[in-house]
């Protein structure tokens, strides 16, 4: 008669280490692609690369393509190292900028940082410590995301500075929910591999930092 208790129990052990495992790898995958990415934002500056501009998106979706194909292989770390270290390039030149050419960039580069950090640690302690399911809010996000990404590309062609604010704040607040959501995602068991959970987190953190710079930067002036 203990049986069928002894299985659901071992079932449910299983589920939680499984649970475990993709959250622990997740987490250090994430720690050494933004360590990195930091690597190579400044070889960027060191180099002096131009900033990309809109050109980047070519090879950042054609290097998101590469990490899901390969994802379920040895091979979707090598291309999620490429994605991550790509994007710290594009970054260098940001930073250059922002370093240079605007009065106080230094503090506001690390007010930035810092401010990214503590949402990002923030937001994860809560959704693992309150095991709350957010998946409620998958669709929600997904149309919010692409609708600012049309919106910054309207803002970007037309010149239009103020939208382009309300777009970092889209991009921020947005870029807040997916975090909470895709760990939430790992935790209930609907994010089972940590090479994808890893790039949705790495991008979001990215995301996030940009769209601080950018509103710190024109409160600024």
């Amino acid at each position: 008669m203990d049986r069928y208790p002894n299985t659901a129990v071992s079932t449910t052990q299983t589920s939680v280490l499984a649970t475990n495992k993709v959250l622990r790898n997740t987490y250090l995958l994430l720690g050494a692609t933004l360590a990195f990415s930091a690597v190579t934002a400044g070889v960027a500056m060191a180099i002096n690369l131009p900033f990309m501009g809109l050109w980047m998106l070519l090879p950042y979706f054609g290097l998101v393509y590469a990490v899901n194909a390969t994802r379920n292989s040895g091979w979707g770390i090598v291309w999620t190292f490429a994605l991550t270290g790509f994007l710290g390039l594009t970054l260098g030149p940001i930073l250059e900028f922002y370093l240079k050419s605007v009065p106080n960039g230094a503090q506001l580069v690390m007010t930035s940082l810092g401010v990214t950090a503590a949402a990002f640690l923030g937001l994860s302690a809560y959704a693992i410590t309150s095991k709350k399911d957010f998946s409620f809010m998958g669709g929600f996000l997904t149309v919010g995301i692409i609708g600012a990404f049309v919106l910054g590309l309207v803002a970007y062609f037309f010149h239009l500075s103020t939208l382009s604010l309300v777009v970092s704040g889209l991009f921020l607040l947005l870029s807040g929910g997916i975090i909470l959501y895709k760990t939430s995602e790992i935790i209930h068991g609907g994010e089972t591999n940590y090479i994808t959970a890893t790039v949705t987190l790495y991008v979001m953190i990215y995301n996030m930092f940009l769209s601080l710079l950018r509103l710190l930067g024109a409160s600024r002036n």
